[in-house]
């Protein structure tokens, strides 16, 4: 396996579940993951929400994909540092891709889209056949 494999993987199974930390408590909750290329794995969301400002004060993160197979299925986790952007052409991208936002009132320069990304870190693949095994990171 490689980054390749994670970035196919991520991409076609977008629903995902991501892990921060505020006030001392673990918080984790699914949400659908934005697009994965050579750069990074990039998220969008809301400045509303609690999980950006939990990510600004400890950027650290795990990201799990999941995709259901027969009785158990294949884990991907991601793990790294995020990095938050404020490029308006990637901000107008989020909106192209995901026209939804719009009706939150959000434009390419409202403070309140939020997007980041995970440009650095390691994966691994975990399947029943794996499971007892030593992971396999890939670094990217």
């Amino acid at each position: 396996m490689n980054i390749q494999d994670c970035i196919k993987f991520t991409n076609e199974n977008p629903v995902c579940y991501i892990a921060t930390v505020g006030n001392d408590q673990p918080h984790v909750r699914a949400i659908g993951f934005w697009f994965a290329d050579e750069t990074g794995f990039y998220f969008q969301t809301g400045s509303t929400k609690e999980f950006p400002h939990q990510l600004e004060t400890n950027p650290k993160t795990e990201v799990c994909f999941y995709h259901h197979e027969g009785i158990i299925g294949t884990m991907l986790r991601i793990s790294g540092s995020v990095e938050f952007l404020f490029d308006r052409t990637l901000k107008e991208k989020a909106l192209e891709d995901r026209p939804f936002l719009k009706s939150f009132g959000l434009t390419a320069d409202n403070p309140g889209l939020v997007l980041f990304r995970i440009a650095h870190g390691q994966a691994h693949f975990w399947t029943m056949e794996n499971n007892m095994k030593p992971k396999d990171y890939i670094k990217f």
